[in-house]
């Protein structure tokens, strides 16, 4: 028995709903070795900013039980070599791009989402609304504010050409985030991804240092993946027709079957990467085994079936 695997973003339709998280696989050129990048659903880029930036200094990840503490400070070359470079190579081997998108204002992210829209082959805009708002004298992140990340998705809206999907990335660590996806679906979204990391910290108990510059990271892995499940289930139970994408700690094909049937469309790998660089396509094949054993024919009928009665 062959499954329809297909699912839907929005307006995208994948082949499959295994993605790559944005931040944990480049633009796919370093996991292209271990498998064809074209047999997942897409990839998510790495975050995408205006400029270039060294990011921060090491050490910049270090491990935690059952996961990962990370300080990257969105290290990349820019949006011009992104577009030059590292999406041609990605669109000749037939990989599908979710291009994550970073600014460092409200204004930045229109400004990106411009320059990204103009380029052929992009699927969809993810926003990471993990960023500092550089109006805020406290850094927080855009994503702390309900308003702050509307104003942010509203403006990547407005720039993005019409069809484009634009998918926004929320932080799990806010006081509500029922009312940060209400306020980024008010705002256009056409879809969400979540969970981003949790902030959180680790001390090097050699040199009683913080483990990473600048004292805290981004939490992932394993050990954040029943708050990630918890989150979706949340949402699509508040917005069952707005498509979700999961994130936070996938490591088998059953985690998979779980983050969609809490109601997720897609489901995204990323820690995983760093261990398994052939995790992406492993994953998918456990997740087809996980369906052949449960005699599922469509993965569609998945998404949500934990919300439903008599199930």
């Amino acid at each position: 028995m062959n499954a329809d695997l297909r699912t839907r973003l929005g307006s995208l339709t994948l082949p499959n709903p295994v993605v790559t998280a944005a931040g944990c696989a480049g633009s796919g050129r370093e996991l292209a070795q271990f498998f064809d990048v074209a047999e997942i659903g897409a990839v998510t880029t790495k975050s995408v900013m205006l400029e270039p930036r060294a990011g921060r200094p090491s050490p910049r990840m270090a491990e935690t039980p059952s996961g990962m503490l990370s300080t990257i400070g969105m290290q990349g070359p820019g949006v011009d070599v992104f577009l030059q470079r590292d999406l041609p190579w990605l669109l000749s081997r037939g990989g599908r791009a979710i291009v994550s998108i970073a600014g460092s204002g409200v204004a930045e992210f229109g400004e990106l989402a411009r320059r990204i829209s103009e380029a052929d082959g992009v699927d969809a805009i993810e926003v990471n609304l993990s960023c500092p708002d550089p109006a805020d004298p406290s850094g927080r992140h855009f994503a702390d504010d309900p308003a702050q990340a509307a104003a942010v998705v509203q403006t990547v809206r407005s720039h993005a050409r019409s069809g484009l999907p634009v998918l926004a990335k929320l932080a799990a660590d806010v006081p509500d985030v029922v009312k940060l996806a209400e306020a980024c679906i008010g705002a256009r979204a056409d879809g969400l991804t979540m969970i981003n990391t949790l902030r959180g910290m680790s001390v090097d108990t050699r040199t009683l240092r913080p483990a990473v510059t600048g004292g805290m990271g981004g939490l992932s892995g394993p050990a954040i993946r029943p708050l990630a499940v918890g989150c979706v289930y949340r949402v699509h139970e508040a917005f069952p027709e707005v498509p979700i994408v999961g994130v936070g700690g996938v490591r088998t094909g059953t985690d998979v079957l779980e983050f969609m049937a809490a109601g997720a469309s897609a489901v995204a790998v990323g820690t995983m990467n760093f261990s398994d660089p052939s995790a992406c396509a492993r994953i998918l094949r456990e997740f087809t085994e996980v369906l052949e054993a449960r005699d599922v024919t469509r993965v569609a009928d998945l998404v949500g079936i934990a919300h439903r009665t008599g199930m």
